[in-house]
Order: structure tokens, then C-alpha cells, then sequence
């Protein structure tokens, strides 16, 4: 096991020569009101796969929705004037366009196949995060559809609640980051990003340090969560991989309340919002 941080004099971050990642394979499908905690827990032991201090958990936000129940009936959404005008700009559902306007507090940029929000936790991203991919309507559910999945209620109190209960299961102390994924300005492709966090700075601030030549770094500030989700990301996979849950250990870092929103610039400093 890792050494316990506690201490606040300990160092926020550092890292082993060797980080390893290990994803849990046998999550089953979650459905609304499973106790996720319960089956991380008993699939990390079916598996053997123990929990030490400091290891840190990334959690895909999909399986976090899932188990809230954030699934939505597009065919009971009635679209709002302003949904049809952005859908005819778009080429989208207007039945998608109003719900990922009811979680958004702000459009960011509109093209064709595109709409770019900023989701009400405060981060920027193509549909407030609203996605149709691996979802499958609870077996409940009644109604036409199509079916979309929604982000969870509130990342970082999953976060937490995730935390303290796989934390006290195992008399560890761990870390959970909430991964999604993301595009990027200037950049192709989507890499998994950290929208909740638990027990870790989300930002590693190395501003007043030295490099190795002595100099002051003036504007070095590392986004630690995101860097976790990223690494995470490569093994958890897009398509049909089901491994929502990845293990990373070789992290030393101090005990941390900061939420993911920490990451997230304000508008007045954001160029692309």
C-alpha cells in the first residue's frame, strides 16, 4: 500500500517513474437506482483487484447517470421556439436541442452538426454532454423515444458519494475522478475529461517552484483531473469495451475537497466561450 497523506505540508502531487492503469471488467449493465458503489466494490473483489491508499478511481459519467436514472424520452419534449431555430442552424433533433438547452446556461458556438454549450456545472461541450451511444431505455420505461442520456445530476457530490463509500468498504483512501469525453478547440478528436472529482486537487498549481536550471515557474498549473481521465480514457473505451471503471496507482498526493468546476475558466477569461 501506499503511504497515507494527511499531512497539509505533504506535497499536493507527485508521481512514481511507473503510473499503472487497471480497468474493472466486470461491471454489469447499470440500471436507475443500482447502489454503484455496491457493484464497483463487488467487482473489484471478484477480480482481485485490491484498493490501496492514494490509488485513484475514474469513474465514466455514463454508468453515474445510468444508476440516477438520467435517462430522457425525446418524444415528450415539445421544442421551444429558440430549440427550432438553433436545430434548423444545426441540423439536429429540436427534441435534442431543447433538452441540451434546459441543461446549458449558455450557447457557445452553432454550426452545422454542431452546438457547443456550456453545461450548467460549468463546463464547455458539444450537447451538454446529452449522448444516444450505449444507451438503452430502462426496462421500465415507456414511450416512443428516441432515448438519450443525460449527465449526472451533480458530478462532483457522485464524486464524493463514490468516495466515501469505497473509501470506508476497504479502510482505504482513495480519490474518484468523473471522466467524459471532449472535444477541443483547434484539435480533432474527443479525450476524456475530468467534469467530477473527489479527494484530489483537480489543478496541480507549480507556480513559485524551479525547473531544473533554477528559473521560477511563473504560469505552470497542471490539469491533474483531466490528465487522470485522459490516461484512463485509453482503456475505458468508446464503443462496445465496457470497462467504465479504471484503478490508477503510483499517485502520492494530499487529501483535496477542490471540485472539478475548479477547472473550468471564468467567461471573462475564456476566449472560446
Amino acid at each position: 500500500m501506499h503511504a497515507e497523506v494527511t499531512d497539509a505540508r505533504d506535497p499536493v502531487l507527485s508521481c512514481a517513474a511507473e503510473l499503472s492503469l487497471r480497468a474493472l471488467r466486470r461491471l454489469p449493465h447499470v440500471q436507475p437506482g443500482d447502489d454503484l458503489a455496491a457493484l464497483i466494490d463487488a467487482g473489484l473483489r471478484a477480480e482481485s483487484l485490491e484498493l490501496a491508499d492514494c490509488d485513484v478511481l475514474v469513474v465514466c459519467s455514463k454508468i453515474i447517470a445510468k444508476a440516477e436514472g438520467q435517462y430522457l424520452d425525446l418524444s415528450t419534449l415539445t421544442p421551444s421556439a429558440a430549440a427550432h431555430e438553433l436545430a434548423g442552424r444545426s441540423g439536429k433533433d429540436p427534441r435534442l436541442v431543447e433538452a441540451v438547452l434546459a441543461d446549458s446556461s449558455r450557447v457557445s458556438r452553432v454550426a452545422r452538426e454542431a452546438l457547443i454549450v456550456q453545461h450548467q456545472g460549468g463546463h464547455v461541450s458539444a450537447n451538454a454532454g446529452i449522448d444516444q451511444s450505449n444507451v438503452r431505455p430502462p426496462s421500465a420505461a415507456a414511450g416512443s423515444g428516441p432515448w438519450v442520456l443525460r449527465l449526472p445530476r451533480d458530478a462532483d457530490a457522485s464524486a464524493e458519494r463514490l468516495r466515501l463509500q469505497l473509501s470506508a468498504a476497504w479502510g482505504v483512501r482513495l480519490a474518484i475522478v468523473v471522466s467524459d469525453s471532449f472535444g477541443r478547440p483547434f484539435r480533432k478528436g474527443t479525450v476524456g475529461t475530468a467534469i467530477g472529482c473527489a479527494g484530489i486537487e483537480p489543478l496541480f498549481d507549480q507556480r513559485g517552484a524551479t525547473d531544473l536550471f533554477g528559473r521560477t515557474l511563473e504560469h505552470t498549473i497542471t490539469a491533474t483531473a483531466d490528465q487522470l481521465a485522459a490516461a484512463a480514457d485509453l482503456i475505458a473505451g468508446q464503443a462496445d469495451e465496457s470497462r467504465p471503471v479504471v484503478r490508477v496507482r503510483g499517485l502520492l498526493f494530499r487529501a483535496s475537497a477542490t471540485p472539478a468546476s475548479a477547472l473550468c475558466r471564468a467567461p471573462n477569461e475564456d476566449l472560446y466561450l
